[in-house]
């Protein structure tokens, strides 16, 4: 029997309590084992406050953010939501479980009477620190008043916390996050009747911090970039049984203060004196008002909000060489830690700093630059205390503690580490028979986890965590098959639309743009640049969200007619571009010199954007005209490409690694014979050249893997995947690494680290391999967007004994397992697939070219399989001894 499993409105998963859309559109997923089925018809119910029920039943076979079927709602309409569908076989489902859907404040007038509320005094106790501040607001509800519903809708300029009545409000974090906030504000809803008092005064507390609208950001440490002072906007809606609002907005009615926090950085930590938490000794003062605020910047979030979602054990407790305490918590994370209980005299101040790795046994911290990564604890002597910071994050594995009491010893439960990221819903899972490439996959997953903080930034530790366009668009495959990231990446791209305009479509380096005139922060640059056009098409085929293409079609045309091109139509070759940023052969102080010529990487990149546009001016249904253009601008910037880049028989101008790649994974060749020929030249370059190292850097990783499978050469990848000596993906692995580096060599093979300034442990660009491991080694892809049809078609190799692989798609979970069993000396493959109901699955056997298409339910099958050669030799010099021989089976050589 098919169920309905969930329901969702748009990207809201699972917040739909104060959504910005009138007319949301749903989606919901199934399950169940019926072979074969798909839906033919749907019926959707509606339950508004007052309990009238209305339903709508539409023959269809859409499941996936099928359109709003009533009138549009109202700000702060609420309503419930169910789904139950029919099928082949004249079957019908039960209703869903309803799902609750609230709009926020669709209007700017919503906020009519709502002043931004200041501090009346500077905060800023040094450049670039403002002390965090509280906004109070005392409030009485009429005594014996029955609270219907109450909400707060809540914003500030910086970071801010609400209390009511002492009670924490809500489990966001760092809200409301950074976006371009000269155009964009989001504001976040909250349900807040149960903390209400009736007939009693209600205290309502906002602790506000400088967060990322006027603290120091980035490496050029550049402050009051949005404004010089904090502030606040709220309107909080106190609905009665008997239909009377009480409206409360920020006015001159609240007061301010400083409270115990004495300063809250991003980049260098919180101090937090418990001895200034004493209310009496706290002075209050009226705060500054101004006219109405420009409420049509506020707008509602589209994606979900950053949350707590693990905390960590201390593993082990080190003492250094020179003496100081050391916890070690066995994963490199971002977040903060937490203290269960600590007491000590008045005044006893506790430090922690924190980094991701050791050198020499003391925390390495060089690495972080100016970022001081410090959280401060001063007691108060009141006794025990349970304390965590908040308004700030670090990315570390080890924390140095300083000034731990001498009189209750520190132990391993003392203190836990808080994860927090983006509250994203896990889609895609991995597993091989092979030890080291499932701990290099949970790497990769730990490094979009610490990097998917509000925006997708380059790394979460170091005075940088900026939202660079490169390392998003080279990662977008992976990101989009391992979790949900819509809604946030929408949201993302709303800001790169701003600061595109702001540019004359350009699209800058960084987004949110923070870098002001610095170096090519806003120059035109391949493969960062791209993002408009990429990004949103990865977006829709992993979602099936034609709108996000709609959105942002124009940016697309923007990006492209702002390259500054020859009269080839190939970029102009003027000035240094980034290009195959971070090839291991690139000098440590000069990462873009790299061994790919820059502009065949901007080229190449600029034929594969253009086709990107003529597949998405076909989606969209764009003029004739245009789609025409398209078509015949891919012809003409291939023949100009193969005319600067290309000899007649296939070989690159440039003889690497990266450029074969990208010409064979974008269909650069003119002919059949010349791909052929340039497959040869690469396997060629792998086993002679490199003898399996990898020589990529952003640009070409991607698609190394990809390009060598589409030309038969998956073993030869597969060596290069197991290879454990630097520069390679398992060389950090062995290293007892637990994210993925930015550096292949981040740390040298003595344990030293890379003397380079721009050094991270945690960057998941590199990890971009993982698109190949799910699509390649597990055989898992979709083929229409939104995984409505997708494929399952494993390429075994290597020492791999089985892999599986799992997508929690808009349909539901598709599924993939193989095992390669032995009898005797022949070799069979089982393979076994699950399709989720409403869904077809094309399966591709090893050995064969036949697809197979197959409807929803679980199916295996058996076949002979005969493997590609194995190992796969290096070509040695003259007078050396033959090419080792991979073990098989892998040791893991560090317990993570």
């Amino acid at each position: 029997m098919v169920r309905i499993t969930r329901v969702w409105t748009e990207h809201h998963e699972p917040d739909t309590i104060g959504i910005g859309e009138a007319r949301p559109r749903i989606s919901w997923s199934f399950a169940g084992d019926e072979e074969t089925w798909e839906q033919t018809y749907y019926e959707v119910e509606i339950k508004h406050d007052d309990g009238k029920l209305l339903s709508v039943t539409i023959e269809s076979s859409q499941s996936r953010l099928v359109q709003w079927p009533f009138r549009p709602l109202s700000s702060r309409e609420r309503v419930e939501v169910r789904v139950r569908v029919g099928g082949t076989a004249n079957s019908c489902s039960d209703w869903s479980s309803p799902l609750v859907i609230e709009a926020g404040l669709l209007h700017s007038d919503d906020w009519s009477g709502c002043q931004l509320i200041e501090p009346s005094q500077s905060t800023e106790t040094v450049p670039g620190k403002h002390r965090p501040v509280v906004f109070r607001r005392l409030l009485v509800l009429p005594e014996g008043a029955a609270v219907k519903r109450a909400r707060l809708y809540i914003t500030a300029h910086g970071i801010y916390e609400v209390h009511i009545n002492g009670s924490r409000i809500g489990d966001q974090l760092l809200a409301p996050g950074w976006t371009s906030y000269q155009e964009r504000l989001t504001y976040q809803t909250y349900e807040i009747e149960p903390q209400l008092l009736d007939g009693q005064q209600n205290q309502i507390d906002v602790d506000v911090a400088e967060g990322w609208f006027c603290g120091s950001l980035a490496f050029l440490r550049r402050h009051n970039l949005y404004g010089s002072r904090m502030g606040l906007i709220a309107l909080m809606l106190v609905e009665l049984d008997d239909g009377a609002i009480i409206r409360t907005g920020t006015d001159a009615e609240w007061v301010w203060a400083h409270g115990p926090m004495v300063e809250a950085g991003l980049l260098d930590g919180v101090t937090y004196d418990a001895r200034e938490g004493h209310s009496a000794r706290t002075v209050w003062r009226s705060v500054q008002t101004g006219s109405d605020y420009c409420t049509t910047r506020l707008t509602a979030p589209d994606g979900p909000p950053i949350r707590q979602t693990q905390e960590l054990a201390v593993r082990e407790i080190i003492t250094s060489p020179s003496g100081k305490t050391i916890l070690d918590f066995g994963q490199n994370f971002v977040g903060w830690v937490r203290l269960r209980s600590v007491s000590g005299p008045t005044g006893t101040t506790i430090r922690f700093r924190h980094a991701e790795v050791l050198e020499d046994g003391e925390i390495g911290v060089r690495p972080l630059r100016s970022a001081k990564c410090i959280d401060t604890l001063i007691i108060d002597g009141a006794g025990p205390i349970s304390w965590e910071p908040k308004f700030t994050f670090h990315g570390f594995r080890y924390v140095e503690v300083d000034g731990w009491p001498a009189e209750c010893p520190l132990t391993v439960g003392d203190i836990v580490g808080v994860v927090i990221h983006s509250d994203m819903r896990r889609t895609g899972r991995f597993r091989c028979s092979n030890p080291l490439l499932n701990r290099l996959h949970e790497n990769i997953v730990w490094s979009m986890r610490g990097n998917f903080v509000g925006i997708p930034t380059d790394c979460p530790q170091r005075d940088e965590r900026l939202g660079w366009t490169g390392d998003i668009n080279m990662f977008a495959d992976t990101a989009s098959f391992l979790f949900d990231v819509s809604g946030m990446l929408s949201s993302w791209m709303k800001d790169m639309m701003v600061e595109q305009n702001a540019a004359n479509g350009v699209v800058p380096l960084v987004i949110p743009y923070i870098l002001g005139d610095f170096g090519p922060g806003k120059s035109a640059e391949a493969v960062w640049g791209d993002v408009a056009a990429m990004l949103p098409w990865a977006l829709y085929v992993a979602s099936g969200d034609i709108e996000l293409l709609q959105r942002h079609y124009q940016s697309m045309k923007d990006w492209l007619n702002a390259i500054p091109r020859s009269a080839s139509g190939l970029w102009k070759q003027a000035g240094h571009k980034l290009a195959d940023w971070l090839d291991p052969s690139a000098p440590t102080d000069d990462p873009s010199n790299a061994m790919t010529d820059m502009y065949l990487v901007c080229d190449a990149f600029l034929v594969h954007v253009t086709t990107l546009m003529a597949r998405v001016a076909a989606t969209l249904d764009a003029p004739s005209e245009e789609q025409a253009f398209y078509k015949k601008e891919i012809a003409d910037l291939r023949d100009a490409f193969v005319h600067e880049y290309i000899t007649p028989s296939g070989r690159l101008a440039c003889d690497t690694q990266t450029a074969y790649a990208l010409a064979i994974q974008f269909n650069l060749f003119s002919t059949p014979e010349q791909q052929t020929h340039a497959a040869e030249r690469l396997s060629l370059l792998i086993r002679q050249r490199s003898r399996f190292k990898i020589s990529t850097g952003f640009a070409g990783t991607p698609y190394l893997g990809h390009g060598l499978t589409k030309v038969g050469k998956s073993n030869v990848f597969y060596r290069m995947l197991l290879h454990r000596e630097c520069p390679s993906w398992l060389y950090p692995v062995t290293m007892g690494a637990t994210t993925v580096w930015e550096r292949w060599d981040s740390m040298l093979p003595d344990g030293s680290i890379n003397p380079g300034d721009m050094t991270s442990f945690n960057h998941y660009a590199l990890g971009a391999v993982a698109s190949w491991m799910h699509r390649t080694i597990a055989g898992l892809e979709p083929v229409e967007p939104g995984w409505r049809v997708f494929r399952v078609e494993p390429v075994p190799g290597g020492n791999l004994q089985w892999a599986e692989a799992e997508y929690r798609s808009v349909y539901g979970d598709c599924r993939v397992r193989w095992e390669i069993k032995r009898e005797g000396k022949q070799q069979r493959l089982w393979l076994e697939v699950v399709v989720p109901p409403n869904t077809k699955c094309q399966v591709c056997l090893p050995g064969s070219s036949d697809l197979i298409i197959v409807g929803s339910g679980q199916r295996t099958w058996e076949v002979d399989y005969h493997p590609q050669e194995w190992p796969v030799r290096a070509l040695q010099p003259p007078f050396r001894p033959p090419d080792d021989i991979l073990p098989e089976n892998e040791v893991v050589p560090h317990e993570w």
